[in-house]
């Protein structure tokens, strides 16, 4: 096999784009063969832009169709794990947009059915390929900065119009999206956040739902997190602060990396804060701190650098930016921090998965219904 057979289910603002870049010849590894889609007016722009592309009306029909090697899933969030695991049962290999699901429970199945069929698995978390957050991730792994003490994450740069709201029937909804900014904004931070950080075991949120938006979901959120070693964070989103802010900074016991403004600032210790502090002898003495701009290789290449290392995987075996089964770690972050807003207290992880469901069930079923815009937005500047 030269080239992987991709099909794409759901031709919306994230299928229509990964369409464009595949058609562009941007991901030389993968080749678009049909996509899927259950509006008619979508298959019927699909038709007149992509020439000789099949098209299907249903997922399952794609599926089906052996038409395919791989299949991109971009459909509303709640039908993720179905179609993933409709794929890996027909023999296909999947790459699905992010989140992996709306709850866990959910997406613990679908991770199981992907481990047994040996098949490719992705997820789209496309932040992975930025090259100041492969830098965060070597840095504070690799250990020479030693343990956490505090994580802080400002991403308030989501900022979403009520149009981008009305342009979809799902949006926004407790039965069409299953959450908001958390669900569908932040799941590459919260993917991030326990890439770069670990999991805490500790979480404390706010979510507040509509507060900005006419919504049911949260477009505003502060969560309080704990970490095992005892380390502590904070991460606030929104959808609604023009300006925002993009700051991430971890303070490790030698010194602090601080992600802002598209650089990555590393201010490094001459010695470690915990053994300073003990043997310090005056009360307002401080270590000896440096500070530098961290260089990288200066690659981001996004969403197409996600596709091409899909493509690479099937085709030689190379490593994905983000394996499949790794979802369900920033799902876990999003389901707790829902969780602990709509009960009003901390939650010590692992998770409450069926108390989660039994909640979220109760919004599902006084969610409204809307009529959509069905706007399509260019995304090429939103991630």
């Amino acid at each position: 096999m030269n080239k992987v057979k991709l099909g794409i289910i759901g031709t919306g603002n994230m299928g229509s784009a990964h369409a464009k870049s595949l058609v562009a010849g941007l991901v030389p590894q993968l080749e678009l063969v049909a996509v899927a889609d259950r509006r008619e007016d979508r298959r019927a722009k699909v038709v007149s832009i992509l020439p000789g592309v099949k098209v299907f009306s249903e997922g399952s029909e794609l599926i089906k169709s052996k038409m395919c090697d791989a299949v991109l899933i971009a459909v509303p969030h709640y039908q993720h794990p179905p179609l993933a695991i409709e794929a890996f049962n027909a023999g296909l290999h999947v790459m699905c947009e992010k989140p992996a699901g709306v709850y866990t429970s959910q997406v613990r199945k679908m991770n199981a059915v992907a481990e047994k069929s040996g098949l490719a698995f992705a997820l789209m978390f496309n932040q992975r390929t930025s090259c100041l957050y492969r830098a965060m991730h070597d840095i504070v792994t690799g250990g020479d900065m030693g343990a956490i003490k505090r994580v802080s994450w400002i991403i308030t740069d989501w900022y979403r119009t009520q149009s981008y709201y009305d342009s979809g029937d799902w949006r926004a909804t407790w039965a069409g999206e299953g959450g908001g900014a958390l669900l569908n904004q932040c799941p590459h931070q919260l993917d991030l956040l326990q890439w770069i950080c670990g999991m805490p075991n500790k979480v404390r949120a706010f979510c507040h739902n509509g507060k900005w938006h006419d919504i049911e979901v949260e477009d505003d959120v502060t969560a309080y997190l704990e970490y095992p070693n005892g380390a502590t964070g904070t991460f606030i989103t929104s959808t609604a602060d023009a300006p925002g802010t993009n700051r991430f900074e971890v303070t490790l016991e030698m010194g602090k990396l601080v992600c802002e403004n598209n650089k990555l600032t590393q201010f490094l210790l001459a010695e470690n804060e915990r053994e300073f502090c003990k043997k310090a002898k005056g009360g307002f003495d401080t270590p000896a701190c440096t500070e530098r701009l961290i260089e990288t290789d200066g690659q981001n290449e996004q969403h197409v650098g996600v596709l091409k290392a899909f493509g690479e995987h099937i085709l030689h075996g190379t490593p994905l930016v983000a394996n499949g089964k790794e979802g369900i770690f920033g799902l876990t972050l999003s389901n707790a921090m829902h969780l602990s807003s709509w009960l009003e207290k901390p939650l010590t992880l692992p998770l409450d998965e069926d108390l989660f469901l039994t909640e979220l069930d109760k919004r599902r079923a006084n969610s409204k219904l809307k009529i959509a815009t069905g706007v399509v937005f260019d995304t090429s500047s939103s991630y």
